[in-house]
């Protein structure tokens, strides 16, 4: 198989649906040997057997917990092992609790700090050494929230990893420079996944989201993933640092 991604090995997390089902699916067409992790076990298995299907190459193990270190190092130092390369890191995983500074639990702040930066920090730190001297490409997947607040929405943990997100990436792409390292953001906004879709279930909130997106739509993954999929080849081989909002317009409105 040939294509923008070929002879290189692509590490990406979350893989079990939505945007990292769409990222396992697009990397592989394109040629890249897809290594992928997700929480859920059955969820990744069969993103592996639709790859496959295909006719792509994915490897991976599930279920993998890559807030916890010792975890995230197994899994990046595996696929290092097996594949004897790591060119593209797609840190797609996240998990989050909502609410205002007032109702938010300690606890549910420290589960998002978790499963939305540590997480990431985890697999990039694990995975520099491979990465570096040959072209690595770090793909961060933030949000608009980490760009602006909602007086409505609960986002005061989700905002504050997800603007850590983008900051981290702006400080990544400055250390990884010297080494051959890129390393980029994409902030969607409104993004129909599985995990979004119960909430377009109600009519009303579904206007009230829409009233804030001039294109008057959801995005959809392949929408962000298409960015990503450019973001990890050569031909942004002169992009690093910076961020790509995804959002139908929200911000500029």
């Amino acid at each position: 198989m040939s294509g923008r991604l070929t002879g290189k090995v692509a590490l990406i997390t979350g893989t079990g649906g939505g945007q990292g089902r769409e990222a396992a699916l697009r990397f592989a067409a394109e040629g890249a040997m897809v290594v992928g992790c997700d929480i859920d076990a059955a969820a990744n298995e069969r993103t592996i057997a639709l790859v496959r299907d295909a006719g792509g190459r994915m490897g991976g193990t599930a279920p993998v917990d890559l807030g916890d270190p010792d975890d995230a190092r197994h899994w990046v130092e595996r696929a290092a092992d097996e594949h004897g390369r790591i060119d593209i890191l797609y840190n797609n995983a996240s998990a989050a609790r909502f609410g205002t500074v007032a109702e938010l639990s300690v606890e549910d702040w420290r589960f998002t700090i978790r499963n939305e930066l540590d997480l990431v920090f985890h697999t990039t730190k694990f995975a520099w050494p491979f990465l570096a001297g040959q072209g690595g490409v770090i793909i961060n997947i933030a949000s608009v929230a980490g760009w602006g607040g909602s007086a409505h929405a609960g986002l005061v943990a989700h905002a504050a990893t997800k603007g850590a997100v983008v900051a981290l990436t702006r400080q990544l792409a400055l250390e990884g420079a010297p080494k051959g390292i890129r390393a980029v953001s994409i902030s969607p906004g409104f993004i129909l996944t599985p995990g979004t879709a119960k909430v377009l279930e109600n009519p009303a909130v579904l206007k009230g989201i829409l009233d804030h997106i001039p294109l008057n739509r959801p995005g959809q993954p392949v929408e962000v993933v298409g960015l990503a999929l450019f973001l990890a080849s050569d031909d942004a081989s002169y992009i690093t640092g910076a961020d790509f909002v995804v959002d139908g317009g929200m911000m500029a409105s």
